[in-house]
């Protein structure tokens, strides 16, 4: 990734826009909370496609949106 952002970033840069919490955003992508807060905190650094799809529902935008 060129950008000096990492995607736990870009997700918890959205997710305070959205005044939401971790445990809200994981409940909405049907994600387990655990797995969204290491991807947040950079534990994990390259998250399935399918997650990362499913956080962006969660959060109300497009894939685009949520990786640029």
């Amino acid at each position: 990734m060129t950008d000096e952002k990492t995607i736990g970033l870009k997700i918890k840069a959205w997710r305070s826009k959205r005044d939401m919490t971790q445990d809200v955003l994981a409940k909405k992508a049907n994600i387990p909370y655990p797995t969204l807060a290491k991807i947040e905190s950079g534990a994990v650094q390259n998250p399935s496609i399918e997650t990362v799809v499913k956080i962006a529902a969660g959060l109300g935008v497009t894939l685009d949106e949520l990786i640029k």
